[in-house]
């Protein structure tokens, strides 16, 4: 079936962002960092880099899990159907949200952008104070905060995220979200070629490891941060560590803008190719 013509608005967006996307060429410094970083963590056995990403990827796994069996996810979720009801009556499961135009999508998903954005700020003001809680924190809590995000975007577009091949989906679209673009662009490649060719998908076929030697960049700027923010928070204004508080919120509010833009550019994708194919 031909995409409205705001669909086709929407779609032609999504095209352009992919382009840019895909057109991003690294400059000497990120090259340069990039191959130091490999070839540092290289110097590790084999042994010791495949067990570091296999219990990274079973303690997503495990996350993932306990994000999506909470009651704060089961609430949101239901929360979700609720608007979704406002636009039409007879929504009973989350399937049936992609009965809804594309306007009203993009209105329920961007409501669930704006307030986990809003949860990293916070988040990343108050591991800012260089409390050694707060700080030690960080890293699990923005794992949480980006992994549901991605969950409720997934939801809000009709794809229930409990079964295996929608669990991976999201897990890898969590995963390449906090890629940095040269790395991320051939992230986005490989979910677009694994899209389902019909809504029969069921179990996961393609490749189960998550993260792999591109991710350990990520870490190694949570690790920055908190010595950034280590080093300013004795800088006080007024008796408040200002300056540490708008690093770790400015940084962490900028990750779930990166993932919550690629999870919301994915699912309005998968949203529109299955109109096209009815």
């Amino acid at each position: 079936m031909p995409l409205t013509d705001r669909e086709q608005i929407v779609m032609n967006e999504i095209q352009d962002w992919e382009r840019k996307l895909l057109s991003y060429e690294p400059n000497d410094f990120q090259l340069t960092y990039e191959k130091y970083l490999e070839r540092s963590f290289s110097l590790l056995p084999e042994g010791v880099q495949r067990q570091f990403f296999s219990v990274i990827d079973t303690w997503l796994f495990h996350l993932h899990g306990i994000i999506q069996g909470s009651q704060l996810q089961m609430d949101a979720k239901e929360r979700i159907k609720q608007a979704g009801r406002i636009f039409n009556k007879e929504i009973e499961e989350i399937e049936d949200m992609s009965s809804l135009s594309i306007d009203q999508l993009q209105y329920i998903a961007e409501q669930q952008i704006a307030r986990h954005r809003f949860y990293s700020f916070a988040q990343g003001g108050l591991a800012g104070t260089g409390e050694t809680l707060l700080l030690g924190a960080d890293i699990p809590s923005m794992a949480v905060i980006n992994l549901r995000a991605v969950q409720l975007i997934a939801m809000t577009y009709g794809y229930e995220i409990n079964t295996p091949y929608e669990m991976m989906t999201s897990l890898k679209v969590f995963h390449i979200g906090t890629l940095p673009p040269r790395i991320q662009k051939e992230g986005w490649s490989l979910l677009i070629e694994e899209l389902p060719v019909d809504n029969s998908h069921y179990f996961y076929k393609g490749k189960e490891e998550i993260t792999d030697i591109h991710w350990i960049e990520q870490p190694v700027q949570q690790l920055f941060k908190g010595m950034v923010i280590a080093l300013f928070r004795k800088r006080m204004i007024q008796g408040i560590p200002l300056v540490s508080m708008a690093i770790g919120a400015g940084a962490n509010y900028q990750l779930t803008r990166k993932v919550t833009d690629l999870a919301h550019k994915y699912y309005q994708y998968r949203y529109l190719k299955a109109k096209e194919e009815l």
